[in-house]
């Protein structure tokens, strides 16, 4: 990598590391693109030379968010250690976490095409699975199971669940995914 190259790239881990570092201390809508140039000291047209507009910083914000999570699901060794993870992870980096799931149009999920980290995430819900799926197809639970822990996350952010049943809520979402539990129709 030529010096510049290595500056261009250094200039922009510092966009995004700023924009995230100013999100999780301010909220998303303290991130303006007039306001982190003024942040890392350089003017708009450079910030406009590494990202087209705000989503696109919030598109590299959130796949950095989703290597960060699929690094901490990645240790997890069962279903409940992967889903403790997710919502450990989500409930330590709200910014973030709203980065990955509320903000980041563009970014597909379940495509071939899909940013290597999200691929990541995805594997490490679905590596503990595969063991305990049955007859269950093995991607479509690695589906179920991360819009559930998903809702699980954004329903207790937003206070629509009842007080003190967290854990227990966590619990049946994992027993559910286990097979521990008949759906009756």
């Amino acid at each position: 990598m030529t010096r510049r190259e290595q500056a261009r790239a250094e200039r922009h881990a510092l966009i995004v590391r700023t924009a995230r570092a100013l999100a999780e201390a301010e909220g998303w809508a303290a991130v303006t693109t007039r306001r982190l140039a003024d942040e890392i000291e350089y003017s708009q047209p450079v910030l406009y030379s590494h990202f087209p507009n705000k989503d696109a910083i919030v598109a590299a914000v959130a796949v950095e968010g989703f290597a960060e999570l699929a690094e901490e699901m990645g240790k997890a060794a069962d279903v409940r250690s992967v889903a403790v993870a997710y919502v450990d992870f989500a409930e330590a980096n709200p910014a973030l976490y709203d980065a990955m799931f509320s903000r980041a149009a563009g970014l597909r999920f379940a495509q071939p095409d899909a940013p290597a980290p999200l691929r990541a995430g995805f594997a490490a819900i679905k590596a503990t699975l595969v063991p305990v799926a049955g007859d269950r197809d093995p991607g479509i639970l690695t589906e179920v199971a991360w819009s559930a822990l998903h809702g699980l996350v954004t329903l207790t952010r937003d206070g629509r669940l009842s007080d003190g049943n967290h854990e227990a809520r966590l619990a049946t979402v994992v027993d559910l995914l286990l097979g521990g539990a008949t759906v009756r129709r």
